[in-house]
């Protein structure tokens, strides 16, 4: 991040904080995937997963609870996947560590199976 590029995680209006503690805040993505699709992110601006301290990682996990619960009351979806993106290779184009909670619905994609293999397409099938 250069020092003219704001941080967009670390200049967000209150108002789009749908839970939040010391450590963590959640808000739905802006450019979500499905329905209900909601972002976990650290308060300390922290670049990837593996520079979190262990105290950061188990608030923002039980946020990831937090949320799901909120997620199940709101839309009542059949699953989820739950995603980081460390490093730009891996897709991350925000620089702040942030976990993604999408939604899952049946029909949502002809054909789910694989689940988080669909990062690489040509893997995601596996039989």
């Amino acid at each position: 991040m250069s020092k003219q590029t704001p941080c967009v995680f670390c200049n967000i209006s209150p108002e789009e904080k749908i839970l939040e503690n010391e450590i963590a805040y959640a808000r739905h993505d802006k450019y979500p995937v499905n329905p209900g699709h909601t972002l976990i992110i650290p308060v300390r601006h922290i670049e990837s997963y593996f520079l979190a301290t262990d105290g950061e990682k188990q608030a923002l996990w039980q946020m990831v609870e937090e949320a799901k619960m909120m997620l199940d009351n709101q839309f009542q979806p059949d699953g989820y996947n739950i995603g980081i993106n460390v490093g730009e290779p891996s897709g991350q184009t925000v620089m702040h560590l942030h976990i993604h909670l999408i939604p899952r619905y049946k029909g949502d994609v002809a054909n789910p199976r694989g689940g988080v293999r669909g990062v690489i397409p040509s893997r995601q099938n596996y039989t």
